[in-house]
């Protein structure tokens, strides 16, 4: 009789509460890791997830108490340790990869110190011995340099990069649970596949579990061999991943999943209307940093782009970090100066236009950036906030107010919310306030950066669907930017890809995706599997061009490409 070795992890009955006596945010969760496991963890925002997560480092904030339950890692009941046991646990142990490895990394300490921490805390090595582990894991990681690596500074890396530099640090101990907390939300498709596949594979090494926060229910399923479904505090759904997400049992489970962004017919835009907007051979350089004494190159961001927006056209524009895509609507927006081309706005050049002609366009487009909490300002109320973007219309006091309030109503916001300040709202409500005050203008073009990059799996749809509807009823262009390719599935008219500065490539929707023509649009495609729905309310994880898409990898690979 084969004997079944016991849990890594063991979570029983545990409780998370606001104090000793408010209300319980995680209640009576249960669930197991095993060793070389990986187990995803989802659910929308307020779920619970990370803090049960969190839990398991002793890592909560002050406010939140353990009132029940036990915490098992290798036998060990971490709810009873001291927290000098606790410490030593974390990092040689337990692992823990952030959400955002910016601010996880320590901006003022070079990346090497970083590195050789937790060796110099959790290992018998001598210096000596730490360097040549650490310049091993660089390589293992993709970073070229090693030696340069060490000497440089977070800020000198792209977010993909210091993924990878968070990964090396956490990997080095070798742990036995590696919790990975959204790893992967602020990438780009191509840098998301690479900075998991490399997950997989450092832990797949190691024998490392792997305890998973995410809402990309597309990763989970490429990666994940069970899936933990939580919803307000419970974990309402748990079992082998192709099990859940094919034929989910709790109608949560099966809200989570038709949630997800598909392809849509969108209307039809005339050929034959003259363009809104229109750039030709637009060029962005940016100042290179030098020295005190010394000026580097200028940087190249945008090779003479040449594009053009219609009426009522949704064009949206995907590609890697770092391809252009965001100055170029900044540039459209006029939130940047080119250094080269043109910008036209009704076939009237903008760039040096007179007053009239500058105020007309001024007026005409709106821009709704990635993260509401930033661009609100904290001191304004929402009816503040999206009657600012009133000014200078000429409406009086009573006409404006009432613009105020039918914002607030269509973008599904009740009045009680026009009194209220951002902090006061969740990330969603926040978003819906930034579409209301692109939109009260009634602006012939907006232009969305990443507007729902942030969002949960259900609030997305809300907010995409909220879009879908403001464009078809109040008939604005939109030049819509994502990483996101099923949003961009799901929204656009036509899709322009940029890489290095360039378009590659540029077409309508259903040609870009289902017939691409340059290998860089078929590695974005490739980069992230589709889900499609199944009769029973599920979904089942399908490849765009599987031709010629590598194989998953050995130690996830839950749900299988479909036939």
């Amino acid at each position: 009789m084969t004997t079944v070795p016991p849990p890594l992890l063991d979570v029983r009955g545990l409780c998370l509460g606001v104090g000793d006596a408010g209300r319980l945010v995680v209640d009576r969760a249960s669930f197991q890791v095993r060793a070389g496991e990986i187990v995803a963890v989802v659910g929308e925002s307020g779920s619970g997830k990370t803090l049960a997560a969190r839990a398991v480092l002793g890592l909560t904030p002050p406010a939140i108490r353990v009132r029940g339950g036990a915490i098992h890692i290798e036998g060990r009941d971490l709810t009873a340790l001291k927290p000098a046991e606790l410490r030593a646990l974390r990092g040689r142990r337990i692992g823990m990869v952030f959400q955002e490895p910016m601010t996880s990394l320590n901006p003022a300490l070079s990346v090497g110190r970083q590195l050789e921490e937790a060796l110099a805390l959790h290992t018998p090595l001598d210096a000596q011995e730490r360097r040549a582990a650490i310049i091993a894991m660089l390589q293992r990681v993709g970073l070229a340099d090693p030696d340069r690596v060490l000497r440089a500074w977070p800020h000198e890396f792209s977010g993909g990069m210091r993924q990878r530099i968070m990964l090396a640090s956490v990997m080095l101990p070798r742990p036995a649970l590696l919790v990975a907390d959204e790893p992967t939300t602020a990438l780009d498709a191509v840098v998301q596949r690479d900075v998991l596949e490399l997950m997989v594979s450092l832990t797949a090494e190691s024998g490392t579990a792997v305890l998973m926060i995410s809402h990309d229910l597309a990763m989970v399923a490429r990666y994940s061999h069970r899936v933990i479904v939580m919803c307000r505090g419970e974990i309402v759904e748990q079992g082998p991943t192709e099990q859940i997400l094919r034929a989910p049992a709790h109608p949560y489970t099966r809200q989570l999943l038709g949630a997800m962004p598909r392809r849509r017919d969108v209307p039809a835009v005339a050929p034959q209307d003259a363009p809104l907007v229109e750039v030709r051979q637009l060029v962005v350089d940016f100042p290179a940093r030098g020295g005190l004494l010394r000026r580097g190159q200028p940087q190249r961001a945008l090779h003479g782009i040449d594009l053009a927006l219609r009426p009522r056209e949704v064009v949206a524009v995907v590609g890697g970090s770092g391809s252009g895509k965001t100055t170029l609507g900044r540039v459209i927006a006029h939130l940047q100066k080119p250094s080269s081309g043109e910008l036209l706005f009704d076939g009237q050049a903008v760039r040096g236009s007179s007053g009239a002609t500058w105020a007309a366009y001024r007026r005409d487009c709106q821009m709704v950036f990635q993260d509401p909490y930033a661009s609100l300002d904290p001191r304004m109320t929402v009816a503040q906030s999206i009657g600012e973007a009133l000014r200078g219309t000429g409406l009086n006091r009573e006409t404006a107010a009432a613009r105020v309030r039918e914002a607030i109503e269509e973008v599904g916001l009740d009045a009680g919310h026009a009194s209220r300040y951002p902090h006061e709202l969740s990330g969603g409500q926040r978003q819906r306030v930034a579409i209301a005050r692109a939109v009260v203008r009634r602006p012939r073009l907006v232009v969305a950066d990443e507007p729902v990059s942030a969002l949960d799996t259900t609030v997305r749809a809300q907010i995409l669907d909220l879009f879908a509807e403001l464009q078809h009823r109040h008939g604005f262009a939109c030049l819509f930017i994502s990483h996101d390719l099923a949003v961009v599935e799901q929204l656009a008219n036509r899709v322009v890809v940029m890489n290095q500065g360039r378009i590659v490539e540029e077409g309508p929707r259903d040609q870009v995706f289902d017939r691409p023509a340059h290998p860089y649009t078929r590695r974005l495609l490739q980069a992230i599997p589709a889900l499609e729905p199944t009769p029973d309310g599920g979904v089942r994880l399908r490849w765009r061009h599987a031709d010629d898409t590598p194989a998953p990898a050995a130690s996830g690979g839950a749900c299988r490409p479909a036939d």
